[in-house]
């Protein structure tokens, strides 16, 4: 199989550049030439097989041109550890909980799979491989942990200076060995603009190994198709049609639905909600893409301006904006709606995170324009996560895992850095020195 970029169809790879490169050298994203399409029969078999089996029918279907079976069955339960339950929340609505994780976030996914998939397509190299990511909140822990003390790899995290919740913070700046924090003064589009701009930079790319463990890179976005199909395996349609409702910031999550559906999944709607950073949903409602500064929010994880996997949207419609915005609804909520929909689901005894909450909200509104579908919003990391935002809401104290408590105790430490590539480019010069 070979891996095309958004920006150029006719430049194409194998999977190991695209994995261990991440990005195009156009700044394109790579996209598989083919999606393979499921046969009807085997997607109905999958509400009898476990969630490796299906991961195995999965990712056997997209990358069997290019590993063993031997290969596809270690990466698949090397990445299907823990378990993506589907809970019913009310009537045809149903929260599916990615949060189950070692760092209680759907990344933890995509980091797993990634971290496993680079180890194994890695030549023999004098040079180290730097794994370049910005984050605004769970994508640092998750990768950091995926790729805690890989032999071969150093992960350097930019966050965004004051803008990350505490406890995301601690789970990637606490952690030492070969994961290194970088404070950047500025917002999570700051941070996003240094890496691609290293991975861009030919006099960088000469002297270092530069590759990406964000959502623009396949090995991160692809796994997460597994819990699309797992959830619908799961679901109890009773002959209605199904819609998922995705809390978005940077698209790699619902894009990677999206593919689930064109790999043969039958789902008939996408409801991609957002906080007030909200470029996408003015594109669904018929607006230009126009990307703008990020806004701070109480779902920190999703104040996304300039969201990357939007040209990976377009490219899994065909550039078809019609189908792109009949298939895809877009809703966008304030703080206070989102404070709102956490308080109004306390009383049926479940705890949402802000982002989850985005999702629901989402789902709800959809649910109401359009009769005959059940439901399902994807709730994306642990309240605990997000404790200060969810306990002012609800008026109460969480209970943190043990998992999230322990993360506290760790000492929080970083490198600062401005917003100038020069700077950051220095640092990574730098590396070569140590």
């Amino acid at each position: 199989m070979q891996y095309y970029s958004t920006n150029n169809p006719n430049h194409k790879v194998s999977l190991a550049e695209a994995v261990i490169k991440g990005l195009a050298p156009d700044n394109g994203l790579y996209m598989p030439e083919r999606i393979p399409v499921l046969p009807q029969e085997l997607i109905e078999k999958m509400s009898e097989m476990s969630f490796r089996e299906i991961g195995y029918a999965v990712i056997g279907a997209l990358f069997s041109e290019d590993l063993s079976r031997e290969q596809i069955h270690e990466l698949v339960d090397h990445t299907l550890t823990f378990d993506a339950p589907l809970v019913k929340v009310e009537y045809a609505v149903y929260s599916l909980e990615l949060f189950h994780g070692p760092t209680l976030a759907f990344k933890d996914f995509g980091a797993r799979f990634c971290s496993k998939l680079m180890s194994m397509l890695q030549t023999s190299s004098e040079k180290k491989v730097r794994v370049l990511v910005a984050t605004s909140g769970d994508t640092g822990s998750a990768v950091a942990n995926g790729f805690l003390g890989v032999d071969g790899v150093e992960v350097i995290i930019l966050f965004p200076k004051g803008k990350v919740s505490p406890l995301q913070e601690k789970q990637f700046t606490t952690l030492g060995q070969n994961i290194t924090a970088l404070e950047v003064d500025g917002v999570f589009d700051d941070c996003q603009r240094l890496v691609k701009q290293a991975f861009l930079d030919p006099d960088l790319n000469q002297k270092l190994l530069l590759t990406s463990a964000n959502s623009i890179n396949i090995a991160r976005w692809i796994p997460q198709c597994l819990y699309y199909f797992y959830a619908f395996s799961r679901l109890p349609r009773d002959g209605k049609k199904v819609v998922f409702a995705v809390p978005s910031g940077n698209f790699g999550n619902i894009g990677a639905g999206i593919l689930a559906q064109r790999m043969g999944l039958p789902i008939d709607r996408f409801v991609a909600a957002t906080n007030v950073n909200k470029v996408v949903p003015e594109y669904l409602h018929g607006f230009p893409f126009q990307a703008k500064p990020s806004v701070p929010t109480v779902s920190n994880s999703m104040d996304v301006g300039n969201p990357s996997n939007f040209p990976r949207l377009q490219a899994l419609y065909d550039g078809d904006e019609e189908l792109f915005r009949e298939n895809v609804k877009g809703y966008f909520y304030t703080d206070a709606q989102t404070v709102e929909a956490i308080q109004s689901l306390q009383p049926l005894g479940y705890t949402l995170d802000p982002h989850g909450a985005v999702g629901y909200l989402g789902l709800k509104d959809f649910m109401a324009e359009n009769s005959g579908y059940v439901g399902v919003f994807l709730e994306t990391a642990h309240p605990g996560k997000f404790r200060d935002v969810v306990e002012d809401a609800l008026g109460e104290k969480l209970v943190l895992p043990d998992r999230l408590a322990a993360f506290m105790e760790g000492e929080k430490k970083v490198i600062p850095m401005g917003q100038s590539f020069a700077e950051f480019k220095g640092f990574l010069e730098g590396l070569n020195q140590t």
